[in-house]
């Protein structure tokens, strides 16, 4: 993902995983229109805010996002998806196996919101929600 608007409608998300990592956001994408879809392979965007330092910081922290998701997300990301990974300030400095775990958990936590029947994305209820619920 390169646009901006892209990642502007990402902010509106409800499938949110947040990590000590980083933050990763999902959003399907194509079903709000009867356009057809372009490409079943998941977008995927970065960013890194000038929170998490200086402009090697920032270029660090998107890099080993970069090769993190090239070694995670290889065949676990779901179809007509996009995600966006947010650096955090720890990102830099934090232990790969650490990030890794973080990814995923995220991948399927975010992954298991698609009813695999029709790839339609559902409600995902986290902990809290069941909790007041009761």
């Amino acid at each position: 993902m390169v646009k901006r608007a892209d990642f502007l409608r990402m902010n509106s998300t409800r499938y949110k995983h947040h990590a000590a990592g980083f933050v990763l956001l999902a959003r399907p994408r194509g079903f709000e229109s009867d356009l057809p879809l372009p490409s079943p392979l998941p977008r995927i965007g970065y960013t890194a805010s000038r929170k998490v330092g200086g402009a090697v910081e920032r270029n660090r922290a998107k890099r080993r996002l970069r090769a993190l998701v090239a070694e995670v997300m290889a065949g676990r990301a779901a179809a007509h998806w996009d995600f966006v990974l947010i650096a955090r300030e720890v990102t830099v400095t934090r232990r790969w196996s650490d990030l890794r775990d973080d990814l995923e958990r995220g991948i399927v936590k975010l992954c298991s919101a698609v009813n695999s029947q029709d790839g339609q994305p559902r409600q995902v209820r986290t902990r809290l929600e069941t909790e007041n619920d009761e």
